[in-house]
């Protein structure tokens, strides 16, 4: 018999295994329980810069091509306020929350760098 210690996912189990007739046959369950390893909580996210506004901002350098939210609207988490096209592909940008638009800070055919606000949200 030989006795090995695997981690799998970050547990660590101690395995005995048998041999026999030239096949290997596990003999046992782990010996001990999983070493686990606790994991930290998620971080949450950043409070806004401003109280009760959240910033809207480009994922990358493009145009906008499509407003699809107005000022005083309410949208739910991941609901499209504007479309940007970059790279020859129409990307939405999203809420990233649920709330009311604020303000919408760009028109359909500006030009905007990655990380431009693009709308504000209470």
């Amino acid at each position: 018999m030989k006795s090995y210690t695997i981690t799998v996912n970050g547990v660590a189990y101690d395995v005995t295994v048998e041999e026999g007739a030239g096949n290997a046959v596990a003999a046992s369950a782990p010996k001990a329980a999983p070493k686990a390893t606790p994991k930290a909580a998620p971080a949450k996210a950043a409070a806004p810069a401003s109280a009760g506004s959240v910033t809207v901002a480009a994922s990358a350098a493009g145009k906008i091509v499509k407003i699809e939210a107005s000022v005083g609207q309410a949208v739910k988490a991941g609901d499209s306020i504007v479309v940007l096209e970059a790279m020859k592909m129409e990307i939405p940008v999203v809420a990233p929350q649920d709330g009311t638009i604020a303000s919408i800070d760009v028109a359909v055919g500006d030009a905007v760098e990655n990380g431009s606000t693009l709308a504000t949200m209470n």
